[in-house]
């Protein structure tokens, strides 16, 4: 598998509504945390988050979380 381009070694703190959301795995997306289509031809592609509940989300920025699209302070060691 390919290797992810780190954002920033932070996560992106963003208030969510509920609904579906694409998380930007790859890591060159312009838009971050969310998919802008700058994948295509990686062989990476963005991961699909439902938001069942409205609040605050951080979202991972550094793109080697255990937790997928979730910040697990993985940024502290890469």
């Amino acid at each position: 598998m390919p290797t992810p381009k780190i954002a920033q070694k932070a996560p992106f703190v963003t208030e969510e509504a509920a609904g579906t959301r694409w998380w930007c795995a790859c890591g060159m997306s312009h838009t971050q945390p969310f998919c802008d289509g700058s994948h295509k031809g990686s062989g990476m592609a963005p991961l699909k988050v439902d938001i069942t509940q409205p609040g605050r989300i951080a979202w991972c920025g550094c793109k080697h979380s255990k937790n997928g699209a979730f910040c697990d302070g993985s940024h502290r060691t890469v």
